[in-house]
């Protein structure tokens, strides 16, 4: 599908010299003297190249459409992991490097969205959010509570998480997917 240059935003996929690319940072330059461009990062889905390009604005360029859908997370293998689609009962394997960092908070029986191209899995999107327990949490300095700071802690999966000084081994709390940070106590 053609769609202007100037659209395109972080998680596309284009359709680049015969090759599928995902753009991974864009930026609209406008120079002192001529039509604004688009200069855009992308990467190689197949090789994992990475690539530059520019785009005038109003230049079309060709973004593959991708099929989406809902699949339940249901186990690691090495370094694959295996996903079941909920309404066909498909299951489909999907290597770590596509899932990225977030991998690590994969939980049995989490449903997460899967793009695909001629079902091959481009990216794996997980919730925002998961609980997790503290499973270890360094004690409480006296006078720490009166200033804003945080300690580390580890979580389930041992994940190291910085959380606020009231929380303790053995509680749940929500972490951020995204940066492994930590958002609030979970309420149980």
């Amino acid at each position: 599908m053609k769609v202007n240059a100037n659209t395109l935003r972080k998680g596309n996929v284009l359709d680049y010299n015969g090759r599928l690319c995902v753009v991974e940072k864009y930026e609209i330059m406008t120079p002192g003297k001529g039509a604004s461009v688009m200069q855009i990062e992308m990467r190689d889905i197949k090789t994992g190249n990475k690539d530059n390009a520019r785009f005038r604005t109003q230049e079309t360029v060709e973004r593959v459409r991708l099929d989406q859908d809902d699949y339940q997370y249901l186990y690691a293998e090495d370094d694959r992991h295996t996903f079941m689609h909920l309404e066909t009962y498909e299951q489909i394997e999907v290597p770590e490097d596509v899932i990225g960092a977030p991998a690590q908070f994969l939980q049995e029986g989490m449903t997460c969205v899967i793009e695909l191209y001629e079902g091959q899995a481009l990216s794996v999107t997980i919730p925002d959010t998961v609980k997790v327990e503290v499973l270890e949490a360094d004690p409480v300095i006296k006078g720490q509570t009166a200033t804003t700071s945080y300690k580390p802690a580890v979580v389930t999966g041992g994940i190291k998480v910085m959380v606020p000084p009231h929380i303790e081994a053995g509680i749940h709390i929500i972490v951020k997917t995204e940066d492994a940070s930590y958002s609030e106590r979970a309420k149980d």
